[in-house]
């Protein structure tokens, strides 16, 4: 196994610098080729997502992110697309200028080489990330989960088809085995990989950055709050909150917690009224639980316990706290918050601006869902991931967030003093 996987790590390698050096415009065209192999493949990739789901019980909250649908192949066809077409960072000069010794100094982007990927049930990853990495000149390493094992070899043979069919190394991606020994395989291939990134949960996230020996960029966790402040209007309100905890719940951007301003409790069961339609579970503190008593299905309605505000639901729950003021919700955001993703909602500009200055993390909202927080929705075509760390790149990760520099010097003969 170990042998094995070292080969696949040189070839993989050794691609990189093939695929750094080729043309922006033919990677641009076999993307678009990719695009349309999908559109022409719905048959084949849904029969092997259909093997995968029947292995997985649909009241599992990751089995809507491991599902596959015409429509959702669709999507994925016109992200490849979108990121076939846009400005590659590749070769961007950064920085340009002489020093007083006559030397010409740039700093220009450049890939990072080979890129890992360690990702659960999301076979869609398999596309955002090959797209990513191969139009911004990286190779990379992909070891999905063994729930999606079927859909990501399906993937990869029709990615490799068209690579083989455009002449292009199908070493620049490999896909590893689903399995502990390939994991670990991955976090220790100093000298090949030069950034690991972990996909998923906070376990996984935990694993992976305990763990690896190369360097790691954290993405994915996201216990993410919306808090309604005393200004805030009711109707947007539980428009916002109804979509960013139902429209899809297993995703790193869905809404855990809803802060209350206490002025507010008479609005809540307005405010959650869709939510109830929908089946979402509240588990409230005991002051918001009195509001919505008799005003909420009684079989959805629970009490908060020590694990209420740090839990990353994935699943149709949601944790409720009243606040007596915009410093109680920034502390609580400061305490259980994850870095990822936060709003408000308030019509006072002053009490906006305040949460958007003072809350630490990659995306702050006034008045929007944080289910915005999404690489297709930010313009990026699609993501590697939601950095939720400082060090590097933080936020939805596209294709400028996968690359480095590198300084070029050029003199006519100087030497240092």
């Amino acid at each position: 196994m170990e042998t094995n996987l070292n080969d696949i790590f040189k070839a993989v390698r050794k691609s990189s610098r093939i695929i750094s050096a080729m043309t922006d415009a033919k990677r641009a065209e076999v993307l678009m080729k990719l695009a349309a192999a999908v559109d022409a493949s719905h048959d084949e990739l849904l029969e092997a997502n259909a093997a995968d789901l029947q292995r997985m019980d649909t009241a599992n909250p990751l089995y809507d992110r491991l599902r596959l649908t015409p429509e959702r192949l669709t999507a994925i066809a016109d992200d490849i697309r979108h990121v076939a077409q846009l400005p590659s960072p590749v070769g961007e000069v950064m920085e340009e200028r002489v020093l007083p010794n006559g030397l010409q100094l740039r700093r220009v982007r450049v890939p990072f080489g080979v890129i890992g990927v360690i990702y659960e049930a999301r076979p869609n990853v398999t596309f955002d990330v090959f797209s990513l990495c191969f139009r911004s000149g990286n190779a990379c390493i992909l070891k999905g989960g063994s729930d999606a094992s079927a859909s990501n070899d399906a993937i990869i043979r029709l990615i490799h088809d068209v690579l083989s069919e455009c002449g292009v190394t199908t070493d620049c991606v490999a896909l590893l085995p689903s399995t502990h020994e390939a994991t670990a395989a991955l976090l220790n291939a100093v000298g090949y990989v030069d950034v690991c990134i972990p996909r998923g949960g906070r376990r996984l996230i935990d694993f992976v950055r305990d763990n690896a020996r190369v360097p790691v960029i954290e993405t994915g966790a996201g216990v993410v709050s919306a808090y309604f402040d005393k200004d805030g209007d009711t109707a947007m309100g539980r428009d916002i909150i109804t979509n960013a905890k139902t429209r899809r719940v297993s995703v790193c951007n869905a809404l855990d917690t809803l802060l209350i301003h206490r002025d507010r409790l008479t609005d809540l069961p307005a405010l959650c009224e869709n939510l109830a339609e929908k089946g979402v579970e509240i588990h409230a503190d005991e002051e918001s639980y009195r509001a919505l008593e008799s005003h909420y299905p009684a079989s959805l309605l629970k009490t908060t316990d020590e694990t209420t505000y740090t839990t990353e639901w994935m699943d149709y729950k949601m944790g409720l706290r009243t606040v007596g003021c915009l410093e109680d919700a920034l502390e609580h955001i400061a305490e259980y918050g994850s870095g990822h993703s936060e709003c408000i909602i308030t019509d006072n500009p002053v009490t906006a601006e305040h949460f958007q200055q003072s809350v630490d993390a990659a995306c702050v909202y006034v008045n929007a869902p944080t289910s915005f927080t999404d690489g297709a929705q930010f313009g990026l075509g699609a993501e590697i991931g939601i950095s939720t760390q400082k060090l590097g790149p933080r936020g939805p990760m596209g294709l400028r967030e996968i690359t480095t520099y590198k300084y070029l010097i050029n003199g006519n003969g100087q030497t240092r003093p």
